[in-house]
């Protein structure tokens, strides 16, 4: 999943460019709802069926986020 948020302007708009690959970045359940809609998209990005499916596991924790009112989701860094 590394490889594939790399690929994104840190500077755009969407939540997995604010993912820091060396800090941690913490996602509430608003943030998660936000970033399930761009899942999607970064699939399109994938180089292979791996990274695919690192993000299909990702969006069911997006989603368990999402629908938990009061929940974090952390992604930790290097």
């Amino acid at each position: 999943m590394a490889r594939v948020l790399r690929t994104l302007d840190r500077h755009g708009l969407g939540k997995f460019g604010w993912v820091d690959p060396y800090g941690d970045t913490l996602f509430n359940d608003q943030a998660a709802q936000v970033a399930c809609q761009e899942i999607a998209a970064l699939t399109r990005r994938c180089a292979d069926d791996q990274q695919k499916e690192a993000l299909l596991d990702l969006a069911e924790l997006l989603e368990a986020c999402e629908t938990t009112p009061g929940s974090y989701l952390l992604f930790m860094g290097d």
